[in-house]
């Protein structure tokens, strides 16, 4: 089974790529991925390449392509090692909701802790250990919910791409008031400042009105972190849409005596 599985997607795997005899190489893929994953926690995407990770590990560059292919390789492995297993879930039937939330929450927390993470090239489906099992975590969310197979997958798709997109977002802006001393709110009440003096009601004349509307001098302060409350109107007008969709299953599958 070995022989017939794609080297890259081998390591991912931790499967043996050759045969060794004599003593174990000191050097092995867990070893080069934990460094690359610790490189990019403390300096950023930028700061992973196969020459930084050699000498922080003491090896000359090509000692490390006897375990990981490429870049593009190591961003994959590192990827699939800084996701981490997906937690346990809700499970049961009514318990989809409950199940989705904590997945979409398990995954941010993953983003906030490698703050890289939600920017690392996506290269093609989950293909690693844990991203899979965070894919079964969510499959067994929906399992009772009667909708078919696209569906939940369109569900998880839609869902892994919001929090992704949520947790770009908002470390993209954190970057962008870096030295600046304003806050959140403080940005938004001088964006709303100079662009309502900017913006003329007759070209645009619902953002117009939205910059004379006080929203952005006083925005509303939400109990708690804006930005968590952001993430959850979010997620819950998806977990509408899929409590709608799942209506819909359930309603054609009475109808049909299915």
């Amino acid at each position: 089974m070995g022989d017939e599985v794609p080297v890259g997607l081998a390591r991912l795997w931790r499967l043996p790529t050759e045969s060794r005899l004599g003593r174990p190489a000191e050097l092995d893929v867990e070893r080069v991925v934990r460094t690359a994953v610790d490189l990019a926690d403390r300096d950023g995407l930028a700061g992973v390449t196969l020459a930084k990770v050699a000498k922080e590990l003491g090896y000359t560059t090509m000692s490390l392509y006897r375990h990981v292919g490429s870049k593009e390789e190591l961003l994959v492995l590192m990827g699939d090692a800084a996701t981490g297993p997906a937690p346990a879930l809700p499970a049961g039937p009514g318990q989809w909701r409950a199940g989705l939330r904590q997945w979409a929450y398990g995954i941010r927390a993953q983003h906030a802790r490698h703050t890289w993470l939600p920017h690392l090239p996506i290269s093609g489906p989950p293909s690693g250990p844990n991203a899979v099992s965070w894919m079964d975590a969510c499959l067994r969310a929906l399992a009772d919910t009667g909708l078919g197979w696209a569906e939940k997958v369109g569900i998880m798709t839609l869902l892994s791409g919001y929090v992704r997109s949520s947790s770009q977002l908002s470390l993209d802006m954190a970057e962008g008031r870096r030295g600046s001393g304003l806050d959140q709110p403080q940005v938004e009440q001088a964006y709303g400042r100079a662009l309502a003096g900017l913006v003329d009601a007759e070209r645009f004349p619902e953002v117009a009105a939205l910059f004379t509307s006080g929203l952005f001098e006083a925005p509303p302060e939400p109990a708690g972190d804006p930005e968590l409350a952001e993430f959850e109107f979010g997620l819950d007008l998806i977990l509408d849409g899929v409590a709608a969709a799942i209506r819909a299953a359930q309603s054609t599958s009475t109808s049909t005596g299915s």
